[in-house]
């Protein structure tokens, strides 16, 4: 079967080397996959004694896509960039002081430059409105950092045109939780974080109990609630806008391997890496998929004796890494070198679930997820205990705190044999992560252990310009069957889907494969719009019984967008007249008006409240068939603090224009935009932006040059204006006292208390409420 498109598409967009500044110049560029799978096994093998026997071994390990490297090692990996192999790390504690906060933000910087996804624990920060001792000022508290980090986060890319990634943790008991569950239902808030509290047994005990439930900070108790309505806040959010996530902290220590020497309050972005302070690890995947023999035969089964040869040499790959890697801080080297953490992994779980002919959350789906994980679990330990036997144990291991550790006693005895044995190489050395892009690298394997999200979708893909492209895909599996089985339909009992399963089917895999990984899981369970708040909150208390570390879910919602998306099938194709214009991959609806050399056009002043100039908006239209229709804008003002957005509207609706059709809808988009500051009275009529007032502008335009009909305003902005009057006391379309006119009297909203006092003095807004300024 011919390695699908998408695939060869992201092999080159993400992993192929290519000449460039920064690189070695003896490195050689890809020229197709083999080659990037000779540089990457040849750059693992450096430290081995004979690297030329072990590029062979680990060649054959990755040919085929039976193992695969994180990405972060495959894009790097024998390329002498400048850049880290390991995907995630937890940054330090954050001091809670000013030095030791932007200290710690200086080194995020650092380490997301080099292509390391961070998480961050904000416990340590004091609550806002707490004493800061020395300067008499009160603290603002841990989000107001967040948001200091996540305007960083947006400056930063990345290596291999990644934005970087981050997680954000908070105690369950920090006084500032409530504002820190709600935080994302704001839309434009925290957008480069994932967010999830940090839940101790204690607190799920008070939730059960319905106790009280204190909120402390330095020994000191700033107010108590309801455990289980505290709870409740936390469900509600993650139900409304899915987040926060929820990490069970308390469970992640006690089953720690190394809970004898360090402390975990923090994982990597995507939940799988529990990590201490400094924690850093790098990740790798077994394609399962690859090993099943006789797919869609009564004798489909896992090659074992292939797992047997291929485990041995990724979790050596893996620790290989370790040493040729690079590392943003010397704190992450010194931390990675004395535990060598390693996150062996699988995926394409699904698929092979798929190929034998079970179906996904089953009993039998369940039995051989422990089956293959558990063999995986076995193996990884033992490969690790005769690496320790030729390369030595990492440096803080203790034999006798070690093999006393929770899911140490839990493994086969063979491998705590080898163990005490020999020792251990690795600390810690079974993750699951999301393995998104590598499995679609891998032809579009399923992603680590989740289910097929679909068998055929549209993905939705950024590129390095920030724009994004759609592509259709289908799902390994369901090539391999219409490959052997022509048009014959699919079984429906076993090609499920994530849209179809219950979310007791989700739970059960993950509890399966918990047992067997002595990190954690990514694992998102998908529920429909419509499941019940109760039931949905079961999610996660099921989750808690079953002994998971943690639970994150997605249930479509207004605020969180999705990257997959499915689309419905056709039942009728209509049939083009003429085909559309194809410019590359952008297909156009109507090919774009050329500009005639002389437009009729109107210029229009408005003049916004508040600001020192005037704005000057120009529409020019272009004469169809007799009528006049709207062909670009122009934006100007004196004020330099509108000239870049400006400037972008202009181009964008100029761009609209351009294409024809009905552009009605960018009146309507403009006018329904609210300033979180305030609007503004404008002519006996509150408008809530000065994007509305504009939109108001071409409006007006609109309907003059007769391309609109006359219509009464929208319903939204009159519903605005009754209750600004409501509000304001003012009656019979008449301005509200002391907001006529666009003088620099008229009252905003202030950011800070909300209060309808915000002025324009001395060139500043100023809160006649409470003091806010905007300088300062």
């Amino acid at each position: 079967m011919e390695w699908s498109p998408v695939s060869q598409r992201i092999w080159d967009m993400k992993y192929r080397f290519k000449s460039a500044p920064g690189a070695s110049a003896a490195a050689i560029p890809d020229a197709d996959l083999e080659a990037t799978w000779w540089r990457v096994a040849r750059a693992l093998a450096a430290p081995e004694r004979d690297p030329e026997l072990w590029a062979g071994r680990f060649h054959e390990a990755l040919s085929g896509f039976k193992f695969l490297p994180a990405g972060r090692v495959i894009a790097g990996a024998g390329t002498g960039r400048t850049v880290t192999l390991f995907n995630c790390f937890v940054m330090g504690t954050i001091a809670d002081d000013m030095s030791g906060i932007f200290e710690n933000l200086r080194e995020a910087a650092l380490t997301m430059q080099q292509g390391g996804g961070i998480g961050h624990d904000f416990s340590s920060l004091r609550p806002q409105g707490a004493p800061v001792v020395g300067v008499g000022a009160d603290a603002s508290g841990p989000l107001s950092f967040m948001d200091v980090w996540d305007s960083m986060c947006r400056t930063i890319m990345s290596a291999g045109s990644r934005r970087g990634a981050m997680m954000a943790t908070l105690r369950c008991d920090h006084p500032d939780i409530e504002a820190f569950v709600d935080a994302k239902r704001d839309p434009k808030r925290l957008r480069m974080f994932n967010v999830s509290v940090l839940v101790t047994d204690a607190f799920m005990k008070a939730v059960e109990a319905d106790a009280d439930w204190p909120l402390v900070f330095g020994g000191r108790t700033f107010r108590t609630v309801k455990a289980k309505a505290l709870w409740e806040r936390i469900m509600r959010a993650t139900y409304d806008v899915a987040e926060p996530g929820v990490i069970f902290i308390d469970r992640v220590n006690r089953r720690n391997n190394l809970r004898y020497c360090e402390t975990i309050q923090a994982t990597n972005p995507c939940g799988e890496q529990p990590l201490p302070p400094y924690g850093a690890c790098l990740l790798g995947s077994i394609n399962l998929a690859a090993l099943v023999k006789a797919p869609f035969t009564p004798g489909a089964a896992l090659d074992d004796e292939a797992l047997e040869r291929l485990v041995p040499l990724a979790v050596r790959m893996l620790d290989n890494v370790i040493d040729v890697s690079r590392f943003p801080l010397p704190q992450q080297e010194k931390e990675a070198k004395a535990k060598r953490r390693i996150g062996l992994g699988v995926t394409g779980l699904a698929d092979a679930l798929i190929f034998c002919g079970v179906r996904y959350g089953s009993p039998e789906a369940v039995r051989l997820t422990r089956e293959w994980l558990g063999a995986v679990q076995r193996l990884s330990y033992m490969a690790s205990a005769d690496i320790a036997a030729e390369k030595g144990s990492f440096p803080l291991y203790d034999r006798g705190k070690y093999l006393a550790g929770e899911t140490i006693k839990a493994l086969p005895e063979e491998a705590r044999t080898a163990i005490g044995r020999y020792g251990i190489r690795n600390a810690l050395l079974n993750s699951i992560a999301p393995t998104g892009t590598i499995s679609l690298l891998a032809d579009n394997v399923s992603s680590g252990i989740e289910p097929v999200f679909a068998f055929s979708y549209v993905r939705h893909v950024l590129q390095p310009d920030g724009s994004k492209r759609e592509e259709s895909v289908d799902d390994y599996a369901f090539r391999v069957w219409r490959e052997m089985k022509g048009n014959e339909a699919p079984p429906p009992d076993v090609f499920v889907d994530a849209q179809t399963l219950a979310p007791a089917d989700h739970l059960a895999m993950q509890a399966a494969a918990q047992d067997h990984v002595d990190s954690s899981i990514s694992k998102t369970i998908n529920l429909p719009r419509d499941i019940s708040f109760e039931a949905f909150k079961g999610v996660y208390e099921e989750a808690y019984a079953q002994n998971c570390k943690g639970c994150t879910t997605y249930r479509p919602n207004d605020v969180t967008g999705a990257v997959l998306e499915v689309k419905p099938a056709e039942t009728e194709k209509p049939v083009p007249t003429v085909a559309p214009p194809r410019d590359s991959d952008v297909v156009y609806l109507a090919p774009p008006l050329d500009r005639p050399e002389e437009l009729p056009g109107r210029t229009y002043k408005i003049k916004w409240p508040g600001s020192d100039h005037a704005i000057y908006i120009t529409v020019n239209d272009v004469v169809q068939e007799g009528r006049r229709r709207p062909f670009e804008i122009f934006i100007n003002s004196k004020n330099m603090e509108h000239y870049a957005w400006t400037v972008a509207l202009t181009r964008m609706i100029s761009a609209v224009f351009r294409r024809g059709g009905d552009v009605s809808f960018v009146v309507e988009e403009l006018k329904a935009v609210f300033d979180p500051r305030g609007g503004q009275w404008m002519g006996g009529r509150y408008v809530p932006s000065l994007l509305a007032a504009i939109g108001g502008v071409i409006e007006r335009h609109l309907i003059e040059i007769g391309f609109l009909a006359p219509t009464e305003s929208p319903r939204l902005i009159d519903a605005i204006e009754e209750r600004m009057r409501l509000a304001t006391g003012a009656r019979d379309g008449a301005p509200a006292p002391g907001a006529g006119g666009g003088s620099d009297t008229s009252m905003g909203q202030c950011p800070q208390c909300g209060a309808a006092a915000l002025t324009h003095q001395e060139g500043c807004d100023v809160c006649l409420n409470c003091g806010y300024s905007r300088c300062g």
